[in-house]
């Protein structure tokens, strides 16, 4: 009896690994609850206390007057705020920089990004809601 038992187990393990051999390479969920950003939005020439700041976290969204539809956005372009698709959107030719920074952390990869832009309205289309931190 002994032995059917033995061969019973070793026939189901031989089973589910040839199962798992056949579904292929297991698809990496995101990891929603690690994703935090800490994002900042500065004027050139300002002083350093004159910008805005925000953590945000993604599970469940919070920290960002946005959080969910940044969160998305972030998601879709796998936390690569360059992949965030432009804005259709009409811009003033007024020039007033302003420097955004996100520095965190997103599906387990470091994120370090800063742009400047010609302004506030510009940023926002390039951005999405990640920088739309309220005025």
């Amino acid at each position: 009896m002994t032995y059917f038992t033995r061969a019973t187990a070793a026939a189901g393990v031989l089973l589910a690994a040839a199962g798992l051999l056949a579904a292929g390479p297991a698809q990496a969920a995101p990891q929603l609850h690690g994703n935090r950003l800490h994002l900042t939005i500065t004027r050139s020439g300002a002083r350093a206390d004159s910008g805005r700041s925000a953590l945000l976290r993604c599970l469940p969204p919070h920290g960002h007057p946005y959080a969910a539809e940044a969160c998305a956005e972030l998601t879709a372009a796998r936390g690569d705020i360059d992949r965030i698709p432009a804005r259709k959107v009409f811009c003033p030719r007024i020039y007033s920089p302003v420097t955004a920074t996100a520095r965190g952390r997103w599906n387990g990869r470091m994120v370090d990004f800063r742009r400047t832009y010609t302004n506030s309205c510009e940023l926002r289309a390039r951005t999405g809601s990640v920088f739309d931190l309220g005025d």
